[in-house]
Parts: structure tokens; C-alpha cells; sequence
């Protein structure tokens, strides 16, 4: 197909794909005003070891996990409940947290999610400190060259909205519409590719030019006709 063929195209049934996209992005932004907003804290832990030694270094990297293992079990998790006054189960507040340990950088990332900011703030703040109180007994029974000291970097001060994204899912929910709208117009076209409307239909299907037409009759039973020369 030529490009006009296209514009042809868009000119005719371009109104499907418009209003298709309209629809489907208007129901993305009312189903995300429908949705519950969820918002996510984090909180960052420093994971050094005593002495810049690489046994030492890399014995810090292989605890991270175990680290991250511990900050989310049912035993932290009831710590934080009890510290911060949580109204909700250990099941509950391990649903919500997530901890991801960084061998690159010797960091242990705490998360939070709950319709609740402060909730969330709460949870990871008291979360770190839980385990960092855990950390300094443990280094306090080592030798000072053998310890591995874990802190804080930056308390929790925000927790912004983490879903849902209305923006996004009515952007993505118009661009979804309007292919969808594109392959019903095609669809269409495809269908109606067979069926000659105008002369110029039989000038390019034919490769001759039409010389003229037979009109409608009065009574409009009379049957379009086009005549053509024959191209010798």
C-alpha cells in the first residue's frame, strides 16, 4: 500500500482508533482512582568491617545475607511490633517489608509498603534500629578487630507514592486503545479491500483510465456502472 493509501485509510476510520484510545485511557485513570494508594519507606544499613583486611572484607560479604535473613524473620518482625506499638501480626508487617542486601557496596536495603506513610516510615526505621541494637551486642562479645559494625546511613524521613501510577496506566491504557483501534481499522479495510466504492477504486485495481459512469436510475434501482477503454 501507498502512503496515500494511508492517509485514505486514517481519513475514513481514523475515528475508531481515536475513540478507542479515549476509552481505554479513561478507564485506566478511573480503575487507578479506584485503587487503595500504596507508599513505600526505605532505609539504607552500613555494613563495615573493623579493619580494611580482605578476609575480613569478604567475610562481611558473605553475612550480608544472613543479615537479610535475619532482618526479615517472625522474631525482628515481633520486635518491631512491639517497639512501635503496630497493630498487625508478624505475617502482616513480613508481607509488607522487603530487605535486599548489596555485596557491591556492603549496604542492606529495608522497605516498606502500606496504604499508611507513616506506617511505612515506622516499620523500616524501627526495623534498622532493631537490628543494629542486635549487631552492637553481638560485636560487643568480639575481639575489636574482628567485629563488623552495622549503622544507619539516613534515618527514614518520606515514603512517596509507590502505586498506583495514574499517569503511566492512563498514558499506557491510550497507547493500548489506539493499537487496538489500529488493528480493528485494518481488520476492516482488509474485509472491504474486495469492494470497489469509487472510479479511482477501478483505476488502480485495473491499471486503465474510467471514462465515465452509468447514474443511478430515478427510482434508485439502477445499478453504478464504469466504462473503460481498452489499452491497446
Amino acid at each position: 500500500m501507498e502512503l496515500l493509501d494511508y492517509l485514505r485509510i486514517l481519513r475514513r476510520r481514523g475515528w475508531i482508533i481515536v475513540l478507542l484510545a479515549v476509552i481505554a485511557a479513561a478507564s485506566a485513570y478511573g480503575f487507578s482512582k479506584t485503587m487503595t494508594p500504596i507508599y513505600r519507606a526505605e532505609i539504607k544499613l552500613n555494613v563495615m568491617p573493623a579493619r580494611a583486611d580482605w578476609g575480613l572484607s569478604n567475610t562481611a560479604k558473605d553475612l550480608l545475607r544472613n543479615y537479610g535473613v535475619n532482618i526479615h524473620s517472625h522474631k525482628t518482625a515481633q520486635k518491631v511490633i512491639d517497639r512501635a506499638q503496630l497493630d498487625m501480626t508478624t505475617y502482616d508487617l513480613l508481607a509488607k517489608m522487603n530487605v535486599n542486601p548489596e555485596t557491591s557496596d556492603f549496604t542492606i536495603l529495608i522497605a516498606a509498603k502500606d496504604p499508611n506513610p507513616n506506617i511505612a516510615i515506622q516499620i523500616v526505621q524501627t526495623a534498622a534500629e532493631v537490628f543494629v541494637e542486635d549487631r552492637l551486642a553481638w560485636n560487643a562479645k568480639q575481639d575489636k578487630r574482628d567485629r563488623i559494625d552495622v549503622s544507619i546511613v539516613d534515618d527514614a524521613r518520606d515514603a512517596p507514592l509507590y502505586s498506583p501510577k495514574t499517569k503511566v496506566n492512563t498514558l499506557a491504557g491510550g497507547i493500548a486503545g489506539a493499537l487496538l483501534g489500529g488493528i480493528i481499522v485494518f481488520f476492516l479495510e482488509w474485509l472491504d479491500s474486495n469492494v470497489v466504492h469509487t472510479s479511482q477504486d477501478v483505476e488502480r485495481t485495473l491499471g486503465v483510465p474510467v471514462l465515465g459512469t452509468v447514474p443511478v436510475t430515478s427510482d434508485g434501482s439502477g445499478t453504478r456502472r464504469w466504462l473503460r477503454i481498452r489499452q491497446r
